[in-house]
């Protein structure tokens, strides 16, 4: 199996209205890469943008079937990431990485 980038194991946030009530408890979302665990999260976290990680939660969003004028059509699944900070600590999605 090919060994994953620190970059590339983190895809992107998640930027929703239920991610922004998660953010007042520090916790942010992120959506992963499929083959990551939360060894290798925590650690590019940590390395990506310099904070402490507290725990992972991570959730298996399953492919979805979708009918659109009489074609079926998947909405591909994808693995996301819960992750809690460090109290006081926080990370900003406005920058760029």
């Amino acid at each position: 199996m090919k060994k994953i980038n620190y970059v590339d194991s983190i895809r992107n946030p998640i930027i929703t209205e239920k991610a922004t009530i998660l953010s007042e408890q520090n916790k942010t979302v992120f959506k992963v890469h499929n083959g990551a665990n939360k060894k290798t999260i925590k650690k590019n976290i940590e390395k990506l943008f310099k904070v402490n990680v507290i725990k992972i939660n991570i959730i298996n969003q399953k492919p979805k079937l979708k009918i659109k004028q009489g074609r079926k059509s998947h909405k591909s699944g994808y693995k996301k990431a819960i992750i809690t900070l460090k109290k006081g600590q926080s990370i900003d999605l406005t920058t760029g990485v």
